[in-house]
């Protein structure tokens, strides 16, 4: 009897331990933001080694600082208010982006929305167009979150359903809003990119360059909540008639979490698909210098790494420079021309002046001087006459803009004390050279002048004396 007790208890150990070994084969895992590698393959860890002896474009600029080798197969640093770029490595090289995407879904989202409490309704397609194991957060067809709690969802937990819904409740489908993305992108002035889905849901046409993601992440970091929102490591959204169901949405961009720490780091999107690998559009600032870093095609977590090395030689190695207190070249002060207490136009200050705002970002072993600037009529703002663009040694490194002032400052462009400082803004090279030669033209015309009337003068008097004798000869 005690037998028969023993073996059964002996099956229901097994069978216990067989019912916990079925269960461990089951991963009970949280749907990320992002697909996160817990291992790289040697291969590919083989490559990202390889690509650290690529070219770096902007080493070869003459008297540029020299940046770090990094295994990213493209990567930019720019400056976000001023366009510079202080680092390039194959930037114009076309590359998936992968959930980076996102962060131009969100910016158009917000040019077309007018409310962020408007509700936005999950349809079957956002919910069910999106691979089964892809990046989302749980949205059931027939549920509605608000525009505010999708953006959450997009760039915090990187949600794909909700990059689908968004763009349906804006453009009523998804491939409309893919439309209004890429004129979003060319109005940026991007020129190698093209978006095929509003997510980066790998697709072979679906791509951009690292210079044209900076760009669309300038413009990103440069709204003030949707930078708010991608620094967000934590987001609840609580339940609701709509919605029922308690959502935790928690980042694994590791530089917005804390597990690498940055001085002045603002947010990010990172990105991962196994075409793409890993991606990351961060932004950081210290003592006026915004900077905006793309890192493209590297291995984890090597791009959050690369970020810190990129943003460490950026703050190290570059100074911000203002236009208005260092530029001399282009300037006459209202007491040296123009400023008369009545003149003609009834105007007692400059007609233009150099917007105050304006800086250039400059190695920190060069100084304004070295600078070549040009006039620039182009891609011109409202109560902008014209752009100085400045370059050093051949690098765009910022621009200026020339202020067409109004005497009743209708535009409503500068302050009392702006006014107090203005100046006319001239270029005396072009306006010495055009005087020279006006004032050659003039002596040379005047000496023609006085040639033909000479030449003219002489053939007259010898006729006259000519036709005399002819007249004595005839008496």
């Amino acid at each position: 009897m005690k037998k028969k007790i023993r073996e059964h208890i002996k099956r229901q150990i097994a069978l216990f331990f067989a019912f916990c070994l079925c269960l461990s084969s089951f991963s009970i895992t949280s749907v990320y933001a992002e697909p996160e590698e817990t291992t790289t393959g040697p291969d590919y860890m083989a490559e990202a080694e390889a690509r650290k002896s690529q070219s770096i474009q902007s080493n070869q600029i003459i008297s540029w600082p020299q940046g770090p080798a990094i295994g990213a197969e493209g990567a930019i640093l720019m400056e976000a208010n001023t366009g510079a770029i202080l680092y390039a490595k194959n930037i114009d090289e076309k590359l998936y982006p992968a959930s980076t995407t996102k962060i131009l879904t969100t910016l158009v989202a917000m040019d077309h929305v007018e409310d962020l409490q408007e509700m936005v309704k999950f349809s079957h397609n956002a919910v069910f167009s999106i691979e089964r194991d892809s990046s989302n957060m749980g949205m059931d067809e027939g549920q509605s979150i608000t525009v505010e709690q999708c953006l959450y969802g997009i760039l915090v937990y990187s949600a794909n359903e909700v990059c689908n819904a968004i763009a349906e409740h804006i453009a009523g489908s998804t491939e409309a809003y893919v439309e209004l993305m890429n004129q979003k992108a060319a109005e940026l002035g991007c020129t190698n990119s093209h978006f095929v889905t509003t997510n980066g849901l790998h697709d072979t046409e679906h791509y951009t360059t690292p210079r044209d993601l900076a760009t669309i992440g300038c413009a990103f970091f440069n709204n003030d909540l949707l930078a708010k929102i991608s620094g967000t490591a934590h987001y609840y959204i609580g339940p609701t008639p709509t919605q029922p169901d308690d959502i935790d949405l928690y980042t694994h961009n590791q530089l917005t979490k804390g597990t690498y720490s940055y001085e002045g780091y603002i947010g990010g999107k990172t990105g991962f698909t196994s075409d793409a690998r890993q991606t990351l559009v961060s932004c950081a600032e210290r003592n006026g210098i915004k900077l905006v870093c793309v890192i493209m095609k590297e291995e984890s977590p090597n791009q959050f790494t690369d970020t810190m090395a990129l943003f460490d030689y950026g703050f190290q190695n570059f100074q911000k420079v203002n236009v208005a207190e260092h530029e001399k070249d282009y300037i006459i002060h209202d007491e040296d021309m123009y400023h008369i207490e009545n003149n003609i136009f009834y105007q007692s200050e400059s007609v233009v002046s150099i917007d105050e705002e304006s800086a250039v970002i400059l190695p920190n072993t060069a100084v304004f001087e070295d600078l070549e600037g040009t006039l620039s009529y182009e891609n011109l703002s409202e109560g902008c006459f014209a752009h100085i663009l400045y370059n050093y040694n051949g690098q765009l490194v910022g621009r200026a803009k020339i202020l067409l002032n109004a005497e009743d400052d209708s535009a409503g462009f500068m302050s009392n004390s702006e006014k107090q400082k203005r100046v006319i803004f001239i270029n005396m090279k072009y306006v010495l050279t055009i005087l020279v030669i006006v004032v050659t033209a003039l002596v040379i015309l005047t000496l023609l002048i006085s040639y033909y009337q000479s030449y003219n003068f002489t053939r007259r008097r010898r006729f006259t004396i000519k036709g005399v004798k002819n007249r004595h000869r005839r008496r």
